[in-house]
């Protein structure tokens, strides 16, 4: 870890109404679901108690993620023994629990900033921390632009405003067309054939575990944990991708994270170094031997983020 006068940057050491669907938190969390403006059905992973008097937390998965990648960072924040807070955990609509879409074409941005107004409108959220990874993350920075959503801080895990051709064209050729797979052992080969090259040192028991948030059970085999007709959302050309500096610049008085993995093909090092000339105050985390996205299940990274999401209850000043 070393330390800058305009930013701290830290590398690990190598290691509208709703219901809840039974009141169980011995995983942790309780399902929400929660009615979206177009009468779709979503799910929300809710980790502790609405009545906490620190900010709460909303975690914004991939967009080929669910709810559950969060599931270590959530229970811990939830769990925070100085200031537990309310911790919410979406399912987009096509993934995890949500009700998919008859119409593919509603995967979509916009679609989404309606779904997650909702979400936050039910739970009565004025003001919130963001944790975006990749997908999430372009959420996070664009509710910045989009009143009336007050934000209190900035998680960007893995992503930044200029999104990495490479990066994405590998996501298309995954997104909606993954094998079908036997058991969750099975599921953990393909996933290490898909992804060895940008997490380099995850352990067997890791990739079991990726492959049970990637695939759930069906009838005698698994089924992807999203909409396989989400590919349709990746049919835009790749020749004139968009950039998000105006929505990055509307973080400017907003305390912003940024996780990075040390092997990823999305958020370049370049465009790190261009979003720590556009602003005084930023904290970069680096996961070594993970590429996009890190899975934020590391105790070390769950501490930094703790650490963050804390300072942001502190009012900056003036």
């Amino acid at each position: 870890m070393f330390f800058h006068r305009r930013h701290r940057e830290s590398h690990f050491p190598e290691p509208c109404s709703h219901s809840a669907a039974g009141t169980d938190l011995s995983q942790g969390f309780a399902s929400v679901f929660v009615t979206a403006q177009d009468g779709l059905t979503l799910h929300v992973r809710r980790y502790g108690s609405g009545h906490a008097c620190a900010h709460s937390v909303v975690c914004l998965p991939g967009l080929a993620r669910t709810a559950a990648d969060f599931h270590p960072l959530a229970t811990a924040l939830a769990a925070d023994p100085a200031k537990p807070r309310l911790v919410l955990a979406l399912d987009y609509r096509g993934h995890g629990q949500s009700q998919y879409d008859r119409n593919p074409k509603n995967y979509a941005i916009r679609v989404a900033l309606a779904d997650l107004s909702a979400v936050l409108a039910t739970f009565e959220i004025t003001s919130a921390i963001f944790v975006g990874t990749s997908f999430g993350g372009v959420l996070a920075m664009m509710l910045a632009v989009l009143p009336p959503a007050a934000v209190a801080g900035v998680i960007l895990n893995d992503i930044g405003p200029v999104m990495e051709l490479r990066g994405l064209m590998r996501i298309k050729s995954y997104v909606g067309k993954l094998p079908i797979a036997r058991n969750f052992e099975e599921g953990a080969e393909i996933l290490r054939w898909l992804f060895e090259k940008q997490f380099t040192k995850l352990a067997p028991q890791d990739w079991i575990a990726f492959a049970q948030r990637t695939w759930r059970e069906g009838d005698g085999t698994l089924v992807p944990s999203h909409d396989p007709k989400l590919a349709r959302a990746l049919s835009f050309s790749l020749e004139h991708l968009p950039t998000l500096w105006d929505q990055f610049d509307a973080l400017a008085r907003i305390p912003l994270m940024v996780i990075r993995g040390a092997n990823s093909d999305m958020l370049a090092r370049p465009t790190l170094n261009a979003m720590l000339a556009r602003r005084d105050q930023l904290e970069i985390v680096v996961m070594p031997d993970q590429g996009h996205a890190p899975l934020l299940a590391e105790p070390e990274v769950i501490r930094r983020i703790a650490a963050f999401v804390a300072s942001c209850d502190v009012p900056a000043p003036d």
